[in-house]
């Protein structure tokens, strides 16, 4: 494969542990380097799995490989937050054969399988283009939120210490939802909304005084759901979530919790950088792994006028 030297901006392990703002691969121009290495999609997906479960994953999840041939050779690999079309052609423009993402293709499987110009534009789309690109998707949703790995992620980026996991899994205390922790230091809910906006390149949406003291603190990738009454349950004094419906905000603010919504993808796109990693340990060189960016889909105009 002919290629051009792609730009790539690291994505080591260190981003999910704290050292500062998350750091993503970006697929920018030209191919990712050829090196020679035997590995299939399906072995691929198996090491993948053995880090990622389909047990853990809820029941009403996609997990694994949805679209592509498990015997065929893995050339190169993109990782992504989600599987869009742009996704599969910037993958495929740098030479991967294979997409990692997080979220799934379809919980649904589609009735109809059209090209994205296609006034029927729904998940078939996204089959589609990734058959004739030639790319097989694979993911890991819900088995990676309730990872160990996943539960590190956000306190170690935060600056915070992990206690435990306030909505565990069955038998295994160290896999759940829910992230209960304590800052090494004083703080107050304006810190720690401000180290947000510092880690996560975005302010986040805050409900509660920027006055109050924090002691304890339940963090969430994605929706929260649940795990609010989880974190009220726990003690925290604030919850730290991608996302947190108006009625759930107002409940628990009515009952005494502060909440910090940082946007759902935007506490998720970390989880970019530990795909990443785990697929260079299933044994995919550095060189032939990339993460498509999707980070600035989301703009935040200071005023709005007519």
């Amino acid at each position: 494969m002919a290629s051009k030297k792609i730009k790539i901006e690291g994505s080591k392990e260190k981003a999910t542990q704290g050292e500062g703002k998350p750091e993503l691969l970006r697929v920018e121009v030209g191919g990712l380097r050829t090196k020679s290495f035997q590995l299939s999609v399906g072995a691929l997906e198996q090491a993948l799995l053995a880090e990622f479960p389909a047990a853990d994953a809820e029941e009403w999840d996609r997990t694994g490989l949805l679209v592509g041939d498990p015997a065929a050779p893995v050339r190169a690999v993109a990782v992504a937050l989600d599987p869009t079309v742009s996704a599969i052609d910037a993958a495929a423009d740098a030479g991967a054969n294979v997409l990692v993402t997080h979220h799934p293709a379809y919980l649904t499987p589609p009735t109809s399988f059209q090209p994205a110009s296609s006034p029927a534009l729904n998940s078939g789309a996204v089959v589609y283009r990734a058959i004739q690109r030639g790319v097989a998707l694979m993911n890991f949703h819900t088995a990676l939120d309730v990872s160990a790995r996943a539960q590190r992620m956000l306190p170690g980026m935060l600056g915070l210490s992990l206690r435990g996991v306030v909505e565990p899994k069955a038998g295994c205390v160290e896999k759940g939802y829910g992230q209960l922790c304590a800052p090494a230091e004083k703080m107050t809910l304006g810190q720690l909304a401000a180290r947000c906006t510092s880690v996560f390149g975005r302010a986040p949406r805050v409900w509660g005084s920027f006055d109050r003291a924090v002691r304890a603190v339940v963090t969430c990738t994605g929706s929260a759901g649940p795990t609010g009454r989880a974190a009220l349950a726990a003690g925290a004094d604030v919850l730290v979530a991608g996302e947190v419906k108006y009625h759930d905000a107002l409940d628990l603010s009515q009952a005494g919790m502060a909440v910090i919504d940082l946007g759902h993808d935007t506490s998720e796109l970390p989880f970019c950088g530990v795909l990443a990693a785990s697929v260079r340990d299933a044994g995919v060189p550095d060189e032939l792994v990339a993460v498509v960016s999707q980070r600035d889909r989301w703009s935040y105009p200071e005023a709005v006028r007519v």
